[in-house]
């Protein structure tokens, strides 16, 4: 099993959603946050000062998968966020040794 933490814009929320459904993920985990890398901050003046904000905003989900998916999902995702421009986000793919599923104490791929 795998989880998936993706990075995106926050425009490409709901795009980004729509493939995680087509791509059979029954539910993800999404938080705001905001980053900062190659895309670097902006300005933004008020009341004649000028600021610079360093941090762009940003969308985390966390997605917990079969091995088997993690290509398709991954691949979906590219396509439902990807502009080709610099902020686009990342995909962090980590090894998940189990799950649990409070609710039943259901374990692995079942709990997903």
């Amino acid at each position: 099993m795998k989880l998936l933490t993706l990075i995106v814009k926050p425009s490409k929320t709901e795009l980004v959603k729509e493939a995680l459904d087509a791509s059979g993920i029954g539910g993800a985990t999404i938080l705001e946050a905001s980053g900062y890398g190659s895309q670097r901050g902006q300005s933004e003046t008020y009341r004649g000062t000028e600021y610079r904000i360093d941090t762009n905003p940003k969308v985390m989900f966390q997605v917990a998968c079969d091995d088997d998916d993690t290509s398709s999902i991954i691949e979906a995702v590219k396509n439902a966020a990807g502009t080709g421009k610099i902020g686009d986000g990342k995909i962090f793919i980590t090894e998940l040794t189990d799950v649990v599923r409070i609710r039943t104490g259901d374990t692995g791929s079942k709990a997903i």
